[in-house]
């Protein structure tokens, strides 16, 4: 646990939640980095040593603060945002970035799976926007997603994720004008590929994934295959965190925004493709 600012009237507040890597642990750094008091959240805070040991690298160990907060446990929610605001008296600020991914396709699957990606990648972000939406409006703050490319277009093998992220972006859009009304703003963060290791990030057992997909074995093979390639290119964690902070920063923030050039392309495809075609043909493309 790190120490806290003592002039907790100065400083506005951020919380973050999934923040023991990748995006998360970036934009703990990087908005702690720009001034904010930074509420970096974990399932688990003994996992916190990589976000820590970045934070004391930047010189900004003081004004990260680590707390527990499980996004599929409303008791977890409720708890850590009493918390915050009882300690700091304002909640500025929420960042929904815990997530999970998930590779397979429902003929293959068990419900189970389904129900736990929706579970974190929705209910968990709806849970945590009820709790906080009472001090925002009181702190006329500012509400991001962290959803993804994959929140836009469907892809293959990827029904699941895809269901809750897409639940998500229509969640937030619909939510986004009646917020205004109350001075909150809202906004969605779509990055494509990020450098955090496809396979082990996920947990993912190519061979077992394979030997599971039965007569969808090639075509999630080929899946595989481009997907990791697609990785050795990606952004760095920093790179997609740093919108966050100029949403943040921003007088006014536009709803949705993409982390990348590419990002920004693959989502234009589906917003401009008004029958589906264009992106039914470019995702057929990657299970050849």
């Amino acid at each position: 646990m790190t120490s806290i600012d003592t002039d907790t009237t100065a400083t506005k507040t951020v919380l973050i939640t999934g923040t023991s890597s990748g995006i998360g642990l970036a934009a703990a750094v990087a908005t702690a980095r720009a001034g904010w008091h930074t509420v970096a959240t974990l399932r688990d805070p003994d996992r916190a040593g990589a976000l820590l040991a970045a934070a004391e690298e930047a010189g900004v160990a003081d004004r990260v603060q680590v707390k527990r907060l499980d996004v599929t446990d409303p008791a977890s929610v409720a708890a850590c945002v009493a918390e915050v605001v009882a300690e700091r008296g304002r909640l500025d600020a929420v960042v929904n970035n815990a997530g999970a991914g998930f590779v397979g396709t429902i003929e293959r699957m068990d419900m189970e799976p389904v129900r736990a990606a929706m579970e974190v990648n929705y209910f968990g972000v709806v849970e945590l926007t009820r709790a906080a939406m009472p001090h925002l409006r009181a702190s006329g703050g500012r509400l991001i997603t962290v959803t993804s490319v994959g929140g836009v277009v469907g892809q293959p093998f990827n029904e699941a994720y895809c269901a809750a992220k897409f639940a998500v972006e229509g969640f937030m859009e619909s939510l986004a004008p009646v917020a205004a009304t109350a001075g909150v703003q809202v906004s969605v963060v779509e990055p494509g590929a990020v450098a955090s290791e496809f396979v082990t990030s996920q947990g993912i057992d190519v061979p077992a994934l394979l030997t599971a997909a039965g007569p969808y074995a090639p075509a999630l093979e080929a899946y595989v295959t481009r997907t990791m390639k697609s990785f050795d290119a990606a952004q760095t964690s920093a790179e997609a965190a740093a919108p966050i902070v100029d949403l943040l920063e921003s007088p006014e923030m536009p709803f949705r925004v993409q982390t990348s050039p590419w990002a920004r392309d693959f989502v234009a495809l589906k917003l401009a493709d008004i029958d589906g075609s264009a992106v039914q043909e470019l995702t057929r493309g990657w299970l050849r």
